[in-house]
């Protein structure tokens, strides 16, 4: 018999002996501890879980360490780990965690904590990892924190709801590895820099928005030679000058990898700064007030740094000058950010030789871009951004096309007179994820597009000279804008991409003709036909849509009730100028978000909804928390933008537009009175009802309500609001307001019952203002009593000033005292009123 017969038993049993084993034990060894279980259920107890995230968390689910964000040791089930962040949890944290002492990872960020912070907290010593950023927790940081002298990484970054009375405990958290303090002032703690020196295994520091710029004393001179293990340091946000460096260069070792000056006002760099930096790979300086000859920033980056750097990041600056041949020594960078610079020179071809760069963005410059370069195939560059340079000689660039593996190329208002070279759209075929040719004077017809762009890819080329029909573009696009071009012909191809990702599209001030198949932003066109309600079926932009402009056009039939129903997001609603017909519906009082309706010059009849109060966007100042206005595309790149109707002129505003609250019904057919309920829109800046034939009297309130302050970027419009209800059949008197009397008569004109300021017509009951007489004056001599006043008053007057004048002339010549009163009071009212001007302006300003 082979003798394995006899092994082959004893092997099954033993594997059968051991699977048991496992399934016997295993749960048990990786079940929690009836008291952790407990502590949990407690600290649930008081918490609103609104997402449910805690649902798992429950008395007949006995083994918490399955429960969701709880993990144990798999040898003795106590819990190490509670890491709850983004959960959405609202309440206090409760101390039953006391309970779990063997906890090293503690995670309750960015949920809605309230309450101060718990000092308990600082007993939990085997925690290793704290986080307890981004609640409402209040109050002061709790030194007991000093006692967890085993944390590695502690994040308390807060919007402002911390403060510290001192930073001693930090000195003895000696494991220290990565440490958060963002948004919590430190402005009172002098020697911060040698807290943070003394922990040497320290080596990421995030200080944003910590007003270090308040602190007079912020090192001492015994730690200025003390060496620093810091790697990621971000002291942003904090309003920190040039000044800063004397105690930077002590914290900037050469093992600092990324260092984030963003948001201060450092107005210039140290010379040598890149000597030391020898790991320096992100520099960010984002938003300060450097002013230097770009060339000179870099020659003072140059030495160590240039050989390392791979990001650097400084939009928003003064630097001026050309991007220059020096730029060639920064052989590792791969992304240069130079964005809103005053940089005036020109790009130097030795920037496209960096042999990794993949980023360029020197959008809003004066930099001047050569319409021709020598270069071969460049396979790293994938994102180019030229907004606002001057490319020389108006040509298209056709070296764009050496770029094989482009996804983002921004070449809009650079200047380009041409027409577009075929092969330069089939260049990067389902690569491209951004192409942006707009505001130039581009011209030519756009062939096929459906197979040259990634999925969500965005296209704008609005603001040019196209023309020929719409080009059939990918069913995967989310972002089309082709307005203000010559594009003719329907727009059948909206049906390609009505089951894709588009969020936004913009064909307004075309040719395009047909009737409406599906969608959006066509204002200013031929378009004719009913809206059809499969407008409201497309589930991508039903999410997204915040604008509807569907003025002057020619569209016919009743305000579709799918609208109000559909489209809760909107805050733009301009129908304007077409053929609708029928009354306004109900629903369109839903959209609460509402800040713009313009239904004017369409056939409307029937009455003015009351339930039009409903629109709180009119309500309240200013933008609904609650509303996000602009998909992410928009945020970017797009001017949002319509054609008002303000102060009898129809303007087209863009970035105000947001702003405005406005209500135009004017040029309809609309009966019945005007609801007293539209004057609970307290925010509302316009409102024209004129050209209907509306009755009754204007409702009394209505002078008080509409008190809606114009932003400062309105300045140019001198009206505080606008009211037009010209032209109807309204009687009574005008309500008496500061606002209502300072209109013009046209916006009252047309009502022939309709009498008081500013309207020259009296009401009944008006008595005639008695005119003042003159003491002594008889009706005969009334011209020539005038003229022999006017005379010896000219007479008069003028003999008192020359007398005047002369005395105090002599005076300041002769009296040195006096003289140097005279222009010390001088002076002082020059000083006086300068003050008084300058803060007047600034409030206006504001």
């Amino acid at each position: 018999m082979n003798p394995c017969v006899f092994i082959v038993p004893p092997l099954l049993l033993l594997l059968l002996m051991t699977t048991t084993t496992s399934k016997l034990g295993g749960d048990d060894m990786m079940q929690c501890l009836d008291n952790e279980r407990d502590a949990l259920l407690l600290f649930k107890a008081p918490l609103q879980d609104p997402n449910g995230h805690l649902s798992t968390w429950r008395f007949d689910q006995l083994d918490c360490c399955k429960w969701s964000g709880v993990t144990c040791n798999n040898q003795t089930g106590h819990v190490t780990w509670l890491h709850i962040d983004s959960y959405g949890l609202v309440g206090e944290i409760s101390h039953s965690l006391l309970n779990l002492t063997y906890l090293n990872h503690l995670d309750l960020s960015r949920n809605s904590f309230h309450g101060t912070i718990p000092t308990f907290i600082g007993s939990l010593r085997e925690l290793i990892f704290l986080d307890l950023s981004y609640n409402s927790l209040y109050g002061t940081i709790p030194p007991e924190f000093g006692n967890l002298t085993n944390l590695q990484r502690l994040y308390l970054g807060s919007k402002g709801g911390f403060r510290v009375e001192n930073l001693e405990w930090l000195f003895q958290l000696n494991h220290l590895e990565e440490l958060d303090m963002d948004g919590i002032s430190l402005a009172k703690q002098n020697h911060w820099v040698d807290v943070i020196l003394s922990l040497r295994k320290l080596s990421s520091v995030s200080l944003d928005g910590c007003e270090l710029s308040h602190v007079v004393y912020p090192y001492s001179s015994s730690f200025l030679n003390s060496s620093s293990s810091i790697e990621s340091l971000f002291l942003g946000n904090n309003n920190l000058t040039s000044s800063m460096y004397c105690w930077l260069f002590p914290l900037a070792s050469n093992k600092l990898r990324f260092l984030d000056l963003s948001s201060n006002r450092l107005d210039v760099m140290p010379k040598n700064l890149g000597i030391n930096l020898c790991s320096l790979e992100i520099l960010s300086l984002d938003n300060n007030s450097l002013v230097v000859e770009f060339p000179d920033f870099l020659n003072n980056l140059s030495g160590c740094a240039s050989l390392s750097l791979k990001m650097l990041y400084a939009p928003r600056n003064q630097f001026t000058g050309s991007l220059s041949s020096e730029i060639q020594n920064f052989s590792s960078i791969t992304s240069l950010d130079l964005s809103d610079n005053h940089l005036n020179g020109s790009i130097s071809e030795k920037l496209w030789e960096l042999p990794r760069l993949e980023t360029l963005d020197v959008s809003f410059n004066n930099l001047r871009v050569p319409s021709t370069y020598h270069l071969s195939n460049l396979s790293y560059v994938k994102y180019i951004d030229l907004t606002s340079c001057k490319l020389l000689g108006s040509r298209f660039p056709k070296w764009i096309q050496t770029f094989k593996n482009l996804t983002f190329l921004d070449l809009s208002n650079t200047g380009i007179s041409d027409t577009i070279p075929l092969e330069f759209w089939d260049m990067w075929p389902s690569q491209l994820q951004h192409l942006n040719l707009s505001s130039n004077n581009i011209s030519g017809k756009v062939p096929d597009l459906s197979s040259n762009f990634a999925q969500s890819s965005v296209i704008d080329l609005s603001s040019n000279r196209f023309y020929g029909p719409i080009p059939n573009v990918p069913s995967a696009l989310s972002t089309l804008s082709l307005s203000r071009n010559k594009f003719s012909g329907g727009i059948a191809f909206i049906c390609q991409i009505v089951d894709g990702f588009l969020e936004f599209l913009d064909l307004s001030h075309n040719s395009l003709t047909g009737q409406l198949p599906d969608f959006l932003n066509l204002g200013h066109n031929h378009l004719f036909g009913r809206l059809p309600p499969s407008i409201g079926s497309l589930i991508q932009l039903k999410m997204f849509l915040k604008s509807l402009n569907l003025g002057a056009n020619k569209f016919f039939g009743n305000v579709p009730v799918w609208i109000g129903e559909r489209f809760s997001e909107l805050y733009v609603l301009i129908l304007k100028s077409n053929k609708i017909s029928g009354t306004i519906p109900l629903e369109l009082c839903q959209l609460a978000n509402l800040q713009i309706l313009d239904m004017s010059r369409n056939n409307l009849h029937g009455t003015i909804p009351s339930c039009l109060s409903n629109l709180t966007g009119m309500v309240q100042q200013g933008i609904s928390q609650d509303v996000q206005l602009y998909t992410r595309y928009e945020q970017e790149t797009y001017a949002d933008h319509a054609m008002i109707q303000w102060q009898g002129q129809e303007r087209e505003l863009f970035s105000t537009l947001k702003q405005l609250k406005s209500i135009d019904l004017s040029s309809n057919n609309l009966t019945g009175r005007i609801p007293n309920e539209i004057t609970n829109l307290y925010d509302l800046i316009v409102l024209n009802l004129s050209k209907n034939a509306l009755f009754g009297e204007i409702p009394q309130k209505i002078g008080d309500s509409f008190s809606g302050r114009i932003p400062s970027s309105m300045s140019e419009m001198s009206l505080l609001n606008d009211l037009d209800v010209s032209f109807n059949n309204l009687s009574g008197r005008i309500p008496i307001s500061t606002q209502f009397q300072t209109f013009p008569p046209s916006r009252f004109n047309g009502n022939t019952r309709l009498c008081g300021p500013p309207l020259t017509e009296k009401c009944s009951g008006d008595k005639e203002p008695e005119a003042p007489r003159l003491i002594g004056k008889s009706e005969g001599d009334g011209e020539d009593t005038d003229d022999e006043l006017m005379g010896w008053f000219y007479i008069g007057g003028g003999t008192g000033f020359a007398t005047g004048f002369w005395i105090a002339c002599s005076v300041l010549l002769l009296n040195q005292r006096g003289r140097h009163a005279f222009f010390r009071f001088y002076d002082n009212v020059k000083d006086w009123v300068y003050v008084k001007v300058v803060v007047f302006i600034q409030n206006l300003q504001k």
